[in-house]
């Protein structure tokens, strides 16, 4: 069958976009061949043969008369519904508008990107993950947007400090006097082995490329001017798994303190290499890091450059799952690492997708942003008109380095006689895109909008920057407003999720929601299809299924009570003043827990218990208690399952709940507390099929039978026998609610066909039939 859901959601957008870029721009024709005529609204071949393509040609029936022909009338039946929704004017609201507007934000998103640029950057930066740098540098800050004086003033700094450096001065000694990197005055401008995507782009490019023992060239990147001294070189480890014991120690901590921590973590290390103790029974006992011991120490896998380094480098110096290091001290205290396992660098093919999203959230991807606008530009014949620029760089003064520019646009002017240049001023062309004018008013209205604080810079300088931005952000504008005309992949899809959207809003009226809300044609339908809803024979049990017979037994000693204590859901406490045993006015919770022991029948007793603290007198706490009691039974709760005691331990002035029932899910909790899936229970009726194990008792007397079934250990109760028999609606009504939507479904689309006839191109349609 080819009932391919026929429009995308967003999260098969991702994958359908897979492969968009490797269509070329197309521009659609004005005069088609039409497949078929809705009324009178025509539908092109090349519409339906792309979305038929694109749903079906992996299948192995592609290209036959009867997938073509299934396809069509599948499609018919989408594009009615659509033309529908048009009818309706659905097309036309602003809810509809802004839904689709953030779906094509979305979709555009690969377009606006080089897809070469893409691919170079993430094979080099996987080749790079072969190899680690060790590296120190020394940083002087700069902002990316600082005037050239203020940048030109930090780089002769930093081309001075290189000197220095390249003459024989300590690396590390003048970046400890000198760097503006604040741990460099307790590492030297040390950072450790790094590699690819973990340093910003430029720096990372400079120290992969600068020779071992060498000092680069100074390399700006977002944080400012840094010099960098490559000091090895190495193959890249991989990752590795461990876990640790620790003993945790605090800054500043007494000398004897520590040397006492030291102590217990070399009796530790003594007690796993010589007398040969279990790690995991070590670890639980007396490692202090709670987010691992419970999991028998065990770390997230790590690479190079993501631990502190004295714990990186012991953890890499083990050989041999099992090995342990020495105990070694970081910040947060003393540990033992055991080796678990040691990873590779993965094959390109399963990085790829992850170093393709990495990509594009890192520094990389300006260069990929600029090579998109450099294309941008030359493509849509970019042109600036220097007289407007001119003028609109007039503007700039010390207002819009105060970030307080103010823009007023002046009214407009009557259009130019024909054969006659236009006004120069703020209406003048500022720069063209495809011949599209941008003018110098809407350039400044920009530049008002958005403008800031730059103090000390350059009028005309901060005008060029914001310039730019302006450009940039045309570019990319004109393009996104373009995309429907030059690429089909992108037109189709956007198609796709337009029509989609008015199917789902027309869906849920005509179909969905009226089959869950129309009960009375939901009752007659089922009435009228009443031998579709039939029960077979059944048995009514009670099902235990658990991990071991131990948890099994256990549970059936506990199911011999008959009721659980609840371990969830139970009431919040109920504050008293202090020496008070009046009830605050308004008490929601008691009021939720009246209802809940007057409806639900499962709850089998409640007691209420009085507590009273230090200073109050003991009498006080059953008065609580009392008084809690009796406000229940007023809202209607049952007094036969209410109870009152009281605790005179020091506590707090506060009523709480204890409360049993006997519904199954309070059994499951019980045991459950360590392990989800340690046992589960079941209390319905079953019929063949539901559940193997009881399945083999179906047909059998009352009573209690206890079996294995894929691993798992079973007792199934048997209470009765029920005939097979009609189920009532409340039994059916998922299945019914659905046939029902279905119904509604054919009844709607055949009421489409005659409003809207039906006229099929077998010519057009013969075309895509490609073989027998």
């Amino acid at each position: 069958m080819h009932n391919r859901f026929l429009f995308a959601g967003t999260a098969a957008a991702a994958a359908l976009l897979a492969g968009c870029q490797t269509t070329k721009p197309t521009t659609a024709a004005a005069k088609q061949p039409v497949v078929e005529t809705l009324g009178s609204t025509q539908v092109p071949t090349s519409e339906f043969s792309y979305v038929y393509r694109k749903n079906n040609s992996s299948a192995p029936e592609f290209g036959t008369k009867a997938s073509v022909a299934e396809y069509l009338d599948l499609y018919t039946n989408f594009k009615l519904k659509v033309l529908e929704a048009e009818q309706r004017g659905l097309d036309t609201t602003q809810a509809f508008k802004r839904e689709l507007d953030g779906y094509k934000q979305q979709l555009a998103q690969p377009y606006l990107t080089e897809k070469s640029v893409t691919d170079k950057l993430v094979r080099e930066a996987y080749d790079r993950m072969s190899k680690e740098v060790s590296a120190s540098h020394i940083l002087l800050r700069v902002q990316p947007d600082a005037d050239p004086k203020d940048t030109l003033a930090v780089y002769q700094r930093i081309m001075a400090l290189r000197q220095r450096v390249t003459g024989g001065e300590d690396f590390n000694k003048v970046a400890r006097e000198n760097s503006e990197d604040p741990s460099a005055r307790d590492n030297g401008g040390q950072l450790g082995y790094f590699t690819a995507m973990q340093m910003v782009y430029p720096f990372e490019s400079v120290a992969y490329n600068t020779p071992v023992g060498q000092v680069s060239q100074p390399v700006r990147t977002r944080y400012g001017y840094h010099i960098i001294k490559v000091n090895d070189m190495r193959p890249a480890q991989g990752e590795i798994k461990v876990a640790h014991l620790m003993i945790r120690t605090t800054p500043g901590m007494p000398k004897a303190d520590s040397v006492t921590v030291k102590k217990k973590v070399d009796e530790l290390y003594s007690r796993l290499t010589q007398r040969k103790e279990n790690w995991e029974k070590l670890v639980a006992q007396f490692s202090e890091d709670a987010g691992s011991a419970a999991n028998s120490g065990e770390l997230p896998p790590f690479g190079t450059g993501r631990m502190i380094p004295s714990f990186e480098e012991a953890a890499f110096k083990l050989q041999k799952p099992g090995d342990l290091s020495k105990p070694v001290q970081t910040p947060y205290g003393w540990h033992i690492i055991r080796l678990i396992e040691k990873q590779p660098v993965p094959s390109f093919e399963a990085m790829e997708p992850t170093l393709k999203s990495k990509v594009a959230k890192d520094s990389r991807a300006e260069l990929n942003r600029a090579a998109f606008l450099k294309r941008v530009r030359t493509e849509n014949n970019f042109t600036e008109n220097s007289a407007g620029k001119d003028y609109a760089f007039a503007k700039a003064d010390t207002a819009v380095v105060n970030g307080r520019f103010r823009y007023t646009a002046p009214a407009p002017a009557a259009a130019p006689a024909k054969g006659k240049k236009a006004a120069g001023g703020d209406s003048q062309t500022l720069f063209t895109i495809q011949s599209k004018p941008y003018l110098v008013s809407d350039f400044l209205a920009y530049v008002q909008q958005n403008q800031k604080p730059r103090p000390g810079a350059d009028a005309r300088f901060t005008m060029q920057q914001l310039y730019d931005q302006y450009v940039d952000q045309s570019l990319t504008e004109y393009e996104k407003a373009n995309l429907e005309n030059k690429y089909e992949d992108y037109r189709m899809l956007v198609k796709e999720y337009r029509d989609g959207i008015l199917l789902f809003q027309l869906m849920d009226e005509k179909v969905w929601s009226k089959a869950i809300e129309d009960t009375v044609g939901l009752q007659q339908y089922f009435t009228a299809n009443q031998a579709k809803y039939q029960w077979e024979p059944r048995v009514q049990a009670t099902v235990i299924s658990a991990a071991s017979p131990q948890l099994l037994a256990k549970a059936q000693q506990l199911q011999k009570a008959g009721s659980y204590p609840l371990k969830s859901g139970l009431p919040v406490p109920v504050a008293f003043k202090a020496n008070s045993a009046e009830l605050p006015a308004a008490v929601p919770a008691l009021d939720e827990l009246a209802f809940r022991l007057a409806n639900d029948a499962t709850l089998t007793r409640t007691t209420v218990v009085g507590h009273s603290k230090k200073g109050e007198t003991p009498a006080l706490a059953r008065r609580r208690a009392d008084r809690v009691v009796a406000y229940l039974r007023s809202k209607g709760a049952n007094a036969a399952r209410l109870t009152a005691t009281s605790d005179t331990r020091a506590t707090a002035s506060n009523v709480t709940f204890d409360i049993t029932t006997t519904n199954p899910a309070a059994l499951e909790a019980l045991l459950n507390e360590q392990n989800p899936l340690s046992v589960q229970v079941q209390q319905r009726s079953f019929q063949k099929g539901d559940n193997k194990a009881v399945d083999q008792f179906m047909g059998s007397a009352p009573g209690t039978y206890t079996t294995q079934q894929d691993g798992r250990y079973y007792s199934v109760q048997v209470e009765k026998q029920l005939p097979a028999g009609p189920k009532t609606l409340n039994e059916a009504r998922g299945q019914a609610t659905s046939d029902y939507q279905n119904y509604l479904e054919k009844e709607w689309v055949t009421q489409l066909r005659e409003k809207y006839p039906v006229k099929i191109n077998q010519a057009e349609v013969d075309k895509l039939i490609t073989k027998q």
